[in-house]
């Protein structure tokens, strides 16, 4: 095998892994998620940029007023998962990025004066983000079950502001019974992989 990542862990991150239905009673730890997030802040973004935001609800009132919001099919899980997070853009990132790129402080001007230009950028970058934040959710060997089956602009009202976009919520936990649905297809590398 060409991957240099042990095969346990390529079945903890990829191959074993699936999106969590049912979640066990067991709580997630704050110290978990900063765990999690400790690894995962260093992926890849364009700039270095950090435009992804994470809202924890853990609270039995904050997780009420969320459940309302997703779509029918997803508010058991939600309403029942240890723990919730919210995960956003941030459109002002670029705030950040004197210090975040010390080498270029001023991409900040010169890329993302433009509210527009800044939008598009954090959706993707924040969207790598979220993929990684996925990944470090089972590397501390708990499930995820993201979503976007919500009212986005009810979620933002709600918990976000207007310089937030929200881009799904992620049920986090040991998994439970019948956590599982079959396996889906996915495509294989000839019909993915184009050489020019």
């Amino acid at each position: 095998m060409s991957l240099v990542l042990d095969p346990a862990a390529q079945d903890l991150l990829f191959r074993e892994a699936r999106t969590a239905n049912t979640f066990s009673d067991e709580p997630v730890t704050d110290e978990q998620i900063q765990a999690i997030y400790d690894l995962v802040k260093f992926g890849p973004t364009a700039f270095n940029q950090t435009p992804l935001r994470i809202t924890l609800v853990r609270s039995a009132e904050a997780r009420e007023r969320l459940v309302k919001h997703m779509a029918e099919g997803n508010q058991p899980k939600t309403a029942t998962a240890p723990l919730v997070a919210i995960l956003s853009a941030d459109n002002e990132f670029h705030d950040e990025l004197p210090q975040l790129l010390p080498h270029f402080p001023q991409a900040k001007d010169v890329f993302f004066s433009e509210r527009p230009v800044r939008e598009q950028s954090a959706l993707l970058n924040a969207a790598l983000q979220a993929a990684y934040f996925i990944v470090g959710i089972r590397a501390a060997g708990l499930a995820a079950g993201p979503m976007t089956g919500l009212d986005f602009g009810g979620v933002q009202k709600e918990f976000l502001d207007a310089d937030h976009t929200p881009l799904m919520v992620v049920n986090i936990g040991k998994p439970g019974d019948d956590a599982w649905f079959p396996r889906s297809p996915r495509l294989a590398y000839d019909d993915v992989v184009t050489t020019v």
